[in-house]
């Protein structure tokens, strides 16, 4: 790896823990470069402005999760069980990564309080991708009535929503203290299963309502 390609990775990492601490709005291009032992005309030629480093931080974040996300999903299907499957594989896949990876939460946590909001698109690019990637590879049952496309949509975006929130905060334990252990972050995960499970109509499901003549 040369001097720039190192200089540039220390740049994004330490730009995303900066931002996930102070959010974008909380820090300025110059207090980055201080804490990285820059002036702002370094951190310009190595990456850009302020939205530039944060955009770079996103991507940094983002690309892994994409990656695996796309292998856990594989490609589309119309079969209700394998959908089933791929729904608690992402559900597992996305808690992994945010237990991981608590800068990509913490950041969104401060974008859902307006965050970096003169920065256009950064949802569609940054978190919209996740969704989509599940929404196409389970076309195909929602196309063959498998599964309702407005339920999914909503699970999915549930699933998110939990997910951050407890992996941002855990549970509240008996003593009012807030506990992420082993034990709870099993049972969560058996709950995101159970969600996928209990949102979704499927052939043989007793809740699916009979057939029209």
């Amino acid at each position: 790896m040369s001097d720039v390609a190192r200089q540039t990775e220390m740049l994004e990492e330490l730009a995303t823990r900066l931002f996930s601490a102070l959010g974008y709005d909380g820090i300025s291009i110059g207090e980055i470069a201080e804490a990285a032992g820059l002036d702002v005309a370094q951190v310009n030629n190595l990456i850009g402005d302020k939205q530039d480093l944060y955009l770079a931080a996103l991507r940094r974040l983002s690309r892994p999760s994409i990656e695996v996300l796309g292998k856990v999903v594989g490609g589309p299907t119309e079969d209700p069980e394998q959908s089933v499957l791929i729904l608690h594989r992402a559900a597992d896949h996305y808690l992994d990564f945010c237990l991981d990876n608590s800068d990509s939460v913490k950041m969104t946590f401060q974008r859902v309080l307006h965050d970096a909001g003169d920065i256009e698109d950064v949802e569609r690019k940054y978190m919209h991708p996740h969704i989509q990637l599940i929404r196409e590879a389970l076309a195909p049952a929602v196309a063959a009535g498998y599964i309702d496309e407005e339920d999914l949509l909503f699970l999915l975006w549930t699933m998110q929503w939990c997910v951050h929130s407890f992996c941002q905060g855990g549970i509240l334990d008996e003593n009012g203290a807030r506990t992420r252990t082993p034990i709870v972050v099993a049972r969560f995960r058996r709950y995101l299963h159970r969600l996928v499970d209990r949102t979704l109509t499927l052939p043989g499901d007793p809740r699916k309502p009979p057939a029209g003549p």
